[in-house]
């Protein structure tokens, strides 16, 4: 089993990149949030989990080892394969991953594409006690994301914006500033979007 690996990054794209070893290039599946904390062309040690089938050796690499943490406890729930795993993991940061699946979010774990209320209460069950023990950052310990920024999303989608799309504003807006009301984060998400 690989930890990690150290290489030049000679082919980036928002699923998957190429790491060059000693002159061999190893393919990595990632994620979008991955895939934004990296540039080609640069020497990066990204942490690996490697999936053995029978008809593939398959590496997912990351560029954070918490990253990886929360993939590994996402894949050990019945239902959620390594390419779902990626999937939440592109669709949520982990922290927040973690802070939906404490509080018991459902409504958030739905809006990923390819989980249904099903697979949301499982992950609920199966990872609420694995991920409070998963300290990511501050940004854990930040539950305010839970109404304010739950208000603000309904009310930018019944303005008309796509979801998804407010979602993820909303996100990095809240990454970025804390604290803020109701009114100054759909002021701050209305000039982004």
């Amino acid at each position: 089993m690989y930890d990690y690996l150290l290489g030049k990054i000679t082919e980036l794209t928002p699923t998957y990149l190429v790491l060059e070893i000693s002159n061999i290039g190893y393919l990595l599946h990632i994620s979008v949030n991955t895939y934004s904390a990296l540039k080609v062309e640069t020497n990066e040690k990204l942490f690996v989990h490697q999936i053995i089938r029978e008809d593939a050796h398959l590496l997912y690499g990351f560029k954070e080892k918490k990253e990886r943490e929360v993939f590994r406890l996402l894949i050990s729930v019945s239902g959620i394969g390594a390419n779902t795993g990626r999937m939440i993991l592109s669709s949520l940061t982990p922290a927040e991953i973690a802070i939906a699946i404490t509080n018991e979010n459902i409504h958030l774990l739905q809006s990923i594409k390819g989980i249904g209320a099903k697979t949301a209460q499982r992950m609920v069950v199966d990872l609420k006690d694995k991920m409070a023990k998963v300290h990511i950052s501050d940004e854990i310990i930040y539950s305010e994301y839970n109404t304010t920024t739950e208000e603000a999303l309904s009310a930018l989608v019944m303005l008309g914006f796509q979801k998804s799309l407010v979602e993820k504003t909303l996100s990095h807006i809240t990454r970025e500033t804390k604290g803020l009301t109701v009114e100054e984060l759909i002021k701050k998400a209305l000039k982004v979007l």
